[in-house]
């Protein structure tokens, strides 16, 4: 459900689950840590592009996947039982300059997965969203941090506790993503950017990536404080509500 490839520096991480808009299951979370993790060991990797098949970037996490787990979970669950903590860990170790290509909808994961590349390219037509509190549930992936950090607090509230879509345009407004272009061009102005960074002295290259980076300690732990908080709303009889009502109304 993932396509990787390596080509001249380059590692290409391709969603490939387009009937399901590229929402995220547990298989596809570990995958792309291991890719991740291998990647830091090898400096013929001087890029990371994250694209997607399709008309969608990423419907954040599988639904099927959530209900499974609120039901499996015991009252106070390990995060790291649950698969996409092994990504964002992943992600905070990363050395390796991270590049995303958006289109269509980019819900949940899907957006937040964004704070943590350092070039993003989105169509103007995009749909971003982040519907944790709707779902009954809370941030993620050290958003309830980064978001204030990067576009301030009432920006962040508008994305965090509304969880109204915005549009590319509105991404690129706030400084979310760094250029925005018609649909159809995303792909290749994101492979432009990434083949440019490709080219670059890679010691040099993961180096100032390094000096660019939060605390990584700090957000280690923020991730699996959230994921605490996020475990408990999962199981509630609100969570459970909240999907449902969610669902009903979504078109």
């Amino acid at each position: 459900m993932i396509q990787f490839s390596r080509e001249d520096g380059l590692l290409q991480m391709r969603l490939q689950r387009p009937d399901k808009m590229n929402a995220m299951t547990g298989d596809m979370y570990l995958a792309m840590a291991e890719q991740l993790l291998q990647a830091q060991s090898d400096e013929s990797v001087r890029a990371i592009l994250l694209c997607s098949e399709g008309d969608h970037f990423c419907a954040g996490n599988d639904m099927g996947d959530f209900a499974r787990i609120a039901k499996s979970a015991g009252d106070d669950p390990d995060p790291a039982e649950f698969p996409p903590v092994h990504l964002l860990h992943a992600l905070v170790d990363n050395q390796v300059p991270m590049l995303a290509a958006v289109r269509g909808n980019a819900v949940g994961i899907g957006l937040t997965l964004l704070l943590h590349c350092d070039l993003v390219v989105c169509a103007r037509d995009a749909r971003l969203q982040t519907p944790f509190v709707d779902l009954g549930l809370v941030p993620e992936a050290g958003s309830s941090r980064l978001m204030p950090q990067r576009f301030g607090r009432a920006v962040a509230s508008e994305l965090l506790l509304l969880g109204a879509p915005i549009s590319g345009q509105r991404a690129y407004e706030i400084g979310l993503c760094n250029r925005v272009v018609d649909a159809a061009e995303v792909d290749e102005a994101a492979l432009g950017m990434a083949r440019l960074l490709a080219q670059k002295p890679p010691q040099a290259l993961r180096a100032s990536r390094a000096l660019l980076q939060e605390d990584a300690g700090e957000l280690h732990q923020l991730i699996d404080r959230e994921l605490k908080v996020f475990f408990r709303h999962l199981k509630s009889p609100e969570s459970a509500r909240s999907m449902q009502t969610f669902f009903q109304r979504k078109p």
